[in-house]
């Protein structure tokens, strides 16, 4: 495992954080999130891992523990009685869809962090005459490809512990629609990077 300069309290947040939340799903037998809980731990393990060689910058690993932070709270606090990913923050649209609530929120940010990463991986390998209509197309799409595999880890949670309240093909459809919105905006902020460190 290896930490660079800055990593430190990253990795610390992000172990306190595990802490505290596993003995909130525990003390409240929240199955779900205890599943949840052990992909984050890892994926965790996994970063600490591969660190050194694919030197993940410390803008990408806030921006994962920001993720798992507002993942964890969303299924831990309960605002009203209510879990905070039910939390609507702003009414646009209604029933059925509830638009714009935590959870697409949530998605939103996740996967834009995730298509940042997507980057991070396949920047090295990239021909340095790539055009950015093709990279886009590639990056989003794998972006989003990691948002429909959330979505097959939301459907496995549901079928091991059935009383998740994940919600049923309107709520999949979001997340996924959401997923593609965050991988959509992360190629745009990478866009507008790339082109100001290019001048």
């Amino acid at each position: 495992m290896y930490l660079k300069k800055g990593q430190l309290p990253i990795f610390l947040v992000n172990i306190i954080a595990l802490i505290i939340f596993t003995f909130i799903f525990a003390k409240r037998k929240n199955y779900e999130f205890l599943i949840y809980i052990g992909v984050i731990i890892f994926f965790l393990v996994l970063v600490l891992y591969t660190n050194k060689k694919i030197n993940y910058s410390n803008g990408i690993l806030w921006g994962l523990t920001l993720w798992s932070l507002l993942h964890m709270s969303g299924g831990g606090i309960y605002i009203n009685g209510k879990k905070l990913y039910t939390l609507m923050i702003y009414p646009i649209v209604g029933e059925p869809y509830n638009i714009f609530k935590f959870d697409q929120f949530v998605h939103i940010v996740g996967f834009f962090v995730a298509t940042l990463v997507v980057y991070h991986l396949i920047k090295p390998k990239l021909a340095k005459n790539h055009g950015w209509a093709a990279l886009s197309i590639v990056v989003v799409m794998a972006g989003f490809g990691l948002g429909a595999l959330n979505e097959v880890v939301e459907f496995t949670a549901t079928v091991i512990t059935p009383e998740t309240g994940v919600g049923g093909y309107e709520n999949t459809a979001l997340d996924l629609v959401s997923n593609l919105i965050g991988a959509i905006l992360a190629m745009a902020y990478i866009y507008v990077k790339e082109r100001n460190n290019n001048k």
